[in-house]
């Protein structure tokens, strides 16, 4: 049952929080005691759960596990890359899967975004020797039904199932990710698979965005397939798992007994009915009204699909939705067609979103205008190597043209497994860090996840700090403020309960600051608030001048984490002058010639959109005796190219 982790990731861009799931938990533990797992974990909920939950996703784990002790519970890891987006240490790795273990986890569906043997074997290894069960899957991607295929065929898909088994894996997934699995395609490669591994348990997972989904997996429990993945039917469909008691009913009309009724099934998705409403502003209904056999064409993941478009939403892009798809596909070809799932998913749709920001739709388009084009930072590193290497090699040229390969600014691609060579991670040090930081409370759980995703981390320790925790808080109150004259009640345990009621607020003084009044459990409390929405209006920011080559314009709508030099000082051509950020997307602008840098029209936390002017270079008042201090190119070197990522990533 994927309800707890897929089924929402793919339908509600991971927001569930871990309240309404410990709601339905004794429920859940008693209808599907049966399962063979409860997914609960991994994936983009560890990221998801510190960054916009602000919930730790080691206690959400551990409350799970104590709700529900008798079902195993499985998770989603990335293989070399964890639960996040970038190569770590490989201690990291090994560390991360024995503190998951510890704290409830048992099966562990390892993958690796482009099928690279050497950063699956790692995941396993590290799964193995936590005691975990190894689920390693081959992450599914093409048509092996398709007579003319000759790249992702049976034979690919069978010889890497041969390098799996003898990698020591306890269970084979296929992880269908995007829903391209098509019914005859399902029985044949599954029969394909248990033909030359009879006793091989396989375990099949597939998303419902074309509509096949119950087919598809009917049709892999016909040719042989031991356990398939379903979720909860009011969480199920389009780009979520397919319908359980769909499955649990017609598995039963051919003889096979699951060992759960519909009338719990039932039960469970009237629950979570009612509680999906909460949830509308992630809702992937905003797009899809329906499943869509479109996904054949573009061939976006189910767990990507809802992100995606909250990403072009928050980039100014959602009018552009059906643009972005097809962006999408290019992008796919463009990349060499490669297998798409996190964290390689997100190169592709890095770059489809640039592409639709930038007007570029071809390939020849693209090409031309590379070499003065400030690629995300994802794309970077995929061609560099950091994410392994894809089936079939990288395309040439553009690969060479985004490394500007032959200069002296190229970008150095990376030979081998990408950690192999990562020094080892220091916990110990990390840990005083925090401890001197955040004080004795930290834990190992907390060094991890700063480990992982140490500037997350650092927003949800502040978080933290500023407003505690607020897990307990009802999701309607936690995502949308209270109304005046409304009341809820906050159960911190059993026993002790908040009843709380906005009674009053003031208009904006002088300062920006709003007074407001609570009445809790009978007690008035006043607090004074700063209205964001008077201080955080949306400034006209001069537009750059396209005309001018030293007049830099951003290019998309975001953030601003660093500027990264300083106004009087020379700068080379391609030199780092500023890092953009719009929802996990990081671009780093570079300097289109050489000159004086004239104007800085921006700082570290402001926000822009898509032509705002960054910084004035003036090229005729070049001072080659003042240089900038940062180094010529995308990316300087030992920067971590995510906010997410440790340092020591891209290699000048």
């Amino acid at each position: 049952d994927t309800t707890w982790r897929d089924a929402h990731q793919s339908l509600l861009a991971t927001r569930v929080r871990t309240k309404d799931i410990m709601t339905i938990a004794p429920a859940t533990g008693s209808i599907m005691r049966n399962a063979f797992s409860i997914e609960n974990w991994g994936g983009a909920t560890f990221d998801v759960a510190l960054r916009f939950l602000r919930e730790c996703p080691w206690d959400r784990l551990e409350e799970m596990r104590e709700a529900v002790p008798h079902i195993p519970f499985q998770m989603l890891l990335r293989g070399a890359n964890a639960v996040g987006y970038t190569a770590y240490p490989d201690n990291v790795v090994f560390k991360f899967c024995d503190q998951a273990v510890r704290s409830g986890m048992d099966v562990f569906r390892v993958f690796d975004s482009l099928n690279y043997i050497d950063n699956l074997r790692l995941g396993m290894d590290a799964v193995g020797e936590a005691g975990g069960i190894i689920e390693a899957a081959i992450s599914y991607t093409g048509d092996v039904s398709d007579p003319n295929a000759n790249k992702y065929n049976l034979d690919y898909y069978l010889g890497l199932t041969e390098e799996l088994v003898k990698g020591g894996t306890h269970v084979l997934g296929i992880k269908d990710m995007a829903g391209l699995l098509k019914p005859k395609a399902a029985n044949m490669l599954v029969g394909a698979i248990r033909k030359e591994f009879p006793d091989l348990p396989i375990h099949v997972h597939c998303h419902d965005t074309s509509g096949n989904g119950v087919a598809a997996m009917l049709e892999a429990v016909r040719a042989g397939a031991d356990a398939i993945d379903a979720s909860i039917d009011s969480m199920s469909g389009m780009t979520a798992q397919p319908s359980l008691g769909a499955l649990n009913a017609a598995l039963a009309a051919e003889g096979i007994e699951t060992g759960m009724n519909n009338e719990g099934i039932t039960a469970l998705s009237e629950y979570w009915e009612g509680v999906r409403p909460q949830y509308a502003p992630f809702e992937c209904t905003v797009t899809m009204k329906s499943g869509s056999a479109d996904v054949y064409q573009h061939q976006i993941p189910g767990g990507q699909y809802t992100n995606l478009h909250f990403q072009a939403f928050s980039m100014g892009q959602a009018d552009q939705w059906p643009a972005i798809k097809k962006a999408y596909r290019n992008a796919n070809m463009m990349l060499g067609d490669i297998v798409k799932v996190t964290p390689s998913s997100k190169v592709v749709g890095d770059l489809a979103l640039f592409m639709v920001q930038n007007g570029i739709e071809t390939e020849e388009d693209l090409l031309a205008q590379a070499e003065t084009l400030s690629f995300p930072s994802s794309v970077i590193e995929f061609f560099q190597g950091y994410l392994g290497h894809p089936v079939g090699g990288f395309p040439e040229p553009l690969r060479s043209k985004v490394l500007k390969t032959g200069t002296s600014n190229a970008f150095l691609p990376v030979q081998g497994r990408p950690g192999a060579d990562l020094d080892a991670y220091d916990f110990d040090q990390e840990r005083k860090k925090l401890e001197y930081k955040y004080g004795n409370s930290i834990t190992f759980k907390d060094v991890l996840s700063s480990a992982l995703y140490p500037a997350v981390f650092k927003e949800y320790m502040a978080f933290q700090e500023e407003f505690g925790r607020v897990e307990k808080i009802p999701s309607y109150a936690y995502f949308s403020p209270m109304k005046l004259g409304e009341e809820l009640t906050v159960s911190i345990r059993k026993g002790k309960e908040f009843v709380i009621k906005l009674v009053a607020m003031t208009d904006v003084d002088d300062a920006g600051n709003k007074h407001v009044f609570f009445d809790v459990n009978g007690t008035p409390i006043s607090i004074t608030v700063r209205d964001k929405s008077s201080t955080d209006g949306s400034m006209a920011r001069e537009k750059a001048d396209k005309a001018e080559l030293g007049s830099v314009g951003a290019p998309m709508p975001g953030q601003v984490l660093s500027v990264k030099v300083k106004e009087g000082t020379s700068v080379a051509k391609d030199t780092n002058l500023v890092v953009l950020s719009a929802m996990k997307m990081e671009t780093v602008v570079t300097a289109p010639c050489t000159g004086l840098v004239k104007r800085i029209m921006v700082k570290s936390g402001d926000q822009v959109q898509g032509g705002d002017l960054l910084v004035e270079i003036d090229e005729k008042a070049a001072d080659v005796s003042r240089k900038s201090e940062t180094s010529p190119g995308g990316l300087q070197p030992g920067y971590g190219s995510s906010i997410d990522e440790p340092a020591t990533r891209v290699k000048k």
